[in-house]
């Protein structure tokens, strides 16, 4: 893999680092394009932080800002999260296949049969 992209997935995964800004990708996922304006109304901050963080998003890619007059209405993009996924595959693979050794053994455990 090359620096640029090594670059881009370290931002990626620097704002997923973050509660505020993962909700916001939620609410985005959940609701669909929203002005800036109804997203900080779910969070306790000022707006110029909020906007710090939609900027954070926006740099790696994971939001786009649409100017609609005055408003700022911002959108889920999704591609840098399918990385992200393949990146955590091999992980999730290796969980899995030790969650189910660890499923085998106990059940050839003999059951306690106490109360």
């Amino acid at each position: 893999m090359n620096a640029t992209g090594t670059a881009a997935e370290d931002r990626v995964f620097a704002a997923l680092a973050n509660a505020t800004r993962r909700e916001v990708l939620r609410l985005l996922r959940e609701r669909g394009p929203q002005p800036v304006q109804v997203l900080a109304d779910h969070f306790d901050m000022r707006r110029p932080s909020l906007s710090e963080h939609l900027r954070v998003l926006r740099e790696a890619g994971l939001v786009s800002e649409q100017r609609s007059g005055r408003r700022r209405i911002y959108r889920l993009e999704a591609a840098p999260l399918a990385e992200v996924q393949d990146w955590l595959h091999p992980y999730e693979r290796f969980w899995r296949e030790r969650l189910k050794g660890l499923g085998d053994l106990l059940d050839r455990m003999p059951d306690d049969g106490g109360s």
